[in-house]
């Protein structure tokens, strides 16, 4: 597994602005809700997305049950689901969101095949990373 460089780290961080969050959950205690509400307080749009609380509200948006049901751009899929599941994601991912740059998966997350078709469509793969991490740590800005 190859990881973009920090600085490429960075500038994904920097250029994003809006991040389909898939696997969000509502209970405080979860990661995906924790990870979710800090970027949402760092200034990143965050849609949620979890066919089981499709309708309700979540960091300041409707939860989705799918990428699919995404109607605007979306600049990265932040992945809250087993390895085994990410290459499901990053196929409705490349079917459904024109534009995409990015596909995440957070800590624990690794998936070589789905890292391939993502990086042969020209997306960036970052994998066993948290950005809820990597943002203090790069001291990226608050997206204003």
């Amino acid at each position: 597994m190859t990881n973009p460089s920090d600085a490429d780290i960075t500038r994904i961080l920097n250029e994003t602005r809006v991040i389909a969050l898939v696997g969000a959950s509502n209970k405080p205690a979860r990661a995906s809700f924790q990870v979710g509400t800090f970027l949402a307080k760092q200034g990143y749009k965050v849609i949620p997305v979890n066919p089981g609380q499709a309708g309700k509200q979540l960091f300041g948006q409707t939860v989705v049950s799918s990428l699919s049901d995404i109607d605007e751009a979306v600049d990265m899929v932040d992945v809250f689901r087993a390895s085994e599941a990410v290459e499901e994601v990053v196929d409705e991912a490349l079917a459904a969101l024109d534009g995409l740059q990015t596909i995440w998966m957070q800590l624990g997350v690794e998936n070589e095949a789905a890292a391939a078709k993502a990086r042969a469509q020209g997306i960036e793969v970052v994998q066993d990373r948290c950005p809820k991490i990597e943002i203090p740590r790069l001291r990226v800005e608050k997206i204003r």
